[in-house]
């Protein structure tokens, strides 16, 4: 894991990486246009590569939960994990992968919420022509 200090970077550079990121395939762009928005918040950028592992520690941190939690996401196998002797490690893989089901997870629960009204206004309206 290699973390790289920013220090201030023009705007006017800022744009042209931005300018550049649109004219990529989806994941290339994505990827430029997270490190455009850390180069402008002035945050450190953190290069993680697909074969290292992490400390269920460090994993609860960047996932924002408690380690009590996250070991019971691995004993469910809901994030895979590999023992080192005593210890357990965790994939940078299978944690990212994790994360990304998360997050769509949450989209969707979010959109039902958000249509929640629609549909029972659109039920309402079925039960309604059946009476």
């Amino acid at each position: 894991m290699k973390t790289i200090s920013t220090t201030p970077v023009p705007d006017a550079q800022i744009d042209q990486l931005e300018s550049v990121a649109e004219t990529l395939p989806d994941e290339l762009r994505n990827l430029l246009s997270s490190l455009a928005a850390n180069l402008r918040d002035g945050a450190d950028i953190v290069a993680i590569g697909d074969d290292e592992t992490f400390t269920p520690q460090h994993a609860a941190k960047h996932l924002g939960m408690s380690r009590t939690h996250l070991y019971k996401l691995l004993d469910k196998g809901v994030i895979p994990s590999h023992r080192v002797g005593r210890d357990r490690r965790i994939a940078s893989r299978d944690l990212f992968a994790f994360t990304v089901r998360r997050d769509a997870e949450r989209r969707e629960l979010a959109e039902r919420f958000a249509h929640q009204g629609a549909t029972r206004a659109g039920a309402v309206e079925e039960i309604a022509d059946l009476l």
